[in-house]
């Protein structure tokens, strides 16, 4: 190896085949050895090796980066290191298919190192090469699915970011999308286990808002119709509880306030008219949606709806789960705007005291009744206190308050970034 190095002129070419069978040797010096020259080789004559022998050396290093022997796998490791650094900066032309064949079949590897490496490999080879990678997909898209059931999830949060990459260009979006939806579609218990993940960590790398309306439209076109009230249940779940989701429920909000001069009133009113379609699959998420957007005259007209719709026992637990989520963070707009004494709030008592009607007697008719006693019994003393002369008060700053909101905003964007930062590293699962 030290005369290799030494020498002017040298035909590496020939020698690679011997270390890649010797890569695979059950002798642990052989296996070190291979690794080391093969390390060597990328240094002396990497950019000449890659046209032909690419491929090749790229599997060895894969099989030897999950070694049990410490030393040949931090070997591997630095060569992976050199070997990916090389492609990133070649200008030569390279055989793709050879080496997203060899990637394919190590993303079958039963080694976590070796998965995770093949993903970081495909990642690095779409950034580089965006066109040609897409030309690839029919034949990589597969795996990469398959790799969503990955029992390792830092396997499943780099190869989401993957798919993310690919999502960059709109036709494969809507091909990955479009794909996913079949995959859950398949396999039930995959979408209960991994759904919410691979929602959530796809709204966090692309566009939420991007993400909610393509699988609406997706959905409503789907003729199984359990599979998709099930999937719009998941998905307005995801809406109503992840962090991921928060400037999605922000631009809900807004879509049916008369007085709101906000510039994603049209982008708000756009998004709930495509999930309401979607929704109504679902009653109770449909429901939930309109609470979601304030939109408490449409959800006063449904809950007369429900008495036409089929009351199973599972229906009877998504009211259950909605009203313990009405006592969760997310609602407490809803239930402060109780307090208030607004016509359009009316319509808000009706939808939740019709939401009471359809509860049996348990835990959950009881968490409901108790707040909209605590309501009425306001109610009442408010009303005798308005015949009571007013003591002067003191204005309201309204530059105080603008003060407040700005602050608490600066907040909700820092936490978007860190939330966005800690999936890009897998460190958020």
């Amino acid at each position: 190896l030290r005369e290799i190095n030494e020498a002017e002129v040298v035909e590496l070419g020939p020698m690679v085949p011997t270390l890649v069978s010797q890569c695979c040797s059950k002798e642990r010096s052989n296996r070190l050895t291979a690794i080391i020259w093969m390390g060597e080789f990328i240094e002396l004559g990497g950019a000449q090796l890659l046209p032909t022998y690419g491929s090749e050396i790229l599997g060895s290093i894969m099989h030897c980066i999950s070694d049990g022997e410490p030393e040949i796998c931090l070997t591997a490791r630095q060569a992976n290191q050199s070997l990916m650094a090389l492609v990133m900066k070649t200008s030569d032309k390279l055989e793709l298919n050879q080496l997203l064949h060899t990637l394919t079949v190590e993303l079958l590897s039963d080694y976590v190192t070796t998965r995770v490496a093949a993903l970081h490999w495909i990642s690095m080879l779409h950034e580089k090469y965006p066109r040609l990678m897409n030309k690839s997909i029919g034949d990589l898209l597969p795996a990469l699915l398959k790799t969503i059931s990955d029992p390792a999830d830092e396997v499943v949060l780099i190869n989401l970011q993957v798919l993310a990459h690919i999502c960059d260009d709109e036709v494969q979006f809507l091909r990955v999308l479009n794909s996913l939806v079949q995959l859950f579609m398949e396999d039930r218990p995959l979408l209960e286990t991994r759904g919410a993940l691979v929602v959530r960590k796809l709204c966090t790398f692309l566009e939420a808002r991007r993400i909610y309306m393509a699988l609406a439209s997706i959905l409503d076109d789907k003729p199984d119709l359990e599979f998709v009230s099930i999937m719009v249940q998941t998905l307005n779940l995801i809406l109503l509880t992840a962090p991921e989701l928060t400037s999605l429920r922000k631009l809900l909000k807004v879509s049916f306030v008369p007085e709101s001069k906000d510039s994603g009133k049209e982008q708000g009113k756009q998004l709930f008219n495509t999930l309401f379609r979607c929704w109504s699959h679902n009653p109770v998420a449909t429901f939930a949606l309109c609470l979601l957007a304030e939109a408490y005259e449409l959800s006063a007209s449904l809950v007369l709806k429900f008495a036409e719709v089929d009351v199973t026992v599972g229906f009877l637990m998504q009211v259950d789960k909605l009203v313990q989520l009405l006592e969760s963070p997310i609602f407490i707009h809803l239930r402060l705007q109780l307090l208030e004494q607004n016509p359009r709030h009316k319509p808000l008592l009706k939808s939740l005291y019709g939401l009471l009607m359809l509860l049996p007697q348990s835990q959950a008719y009881k968490t409901l009744s108790d707040r909209l006693a605590t309501v009425s019994s306001m109610q009442s003393h408010l009303n005798a206190l308005d015949n009571v002369t007013p003591s002067s008060s003191v204005p309201i700053d309204k530059d105080l308050l603008k003060r407040f909101e700005e602050v608490q905003d600066k907040h909700t964007s820092a936490r978007q970034k860190t939330l966005k930062s800690m999936a890009a590293l897998g460190g958020e699962k």
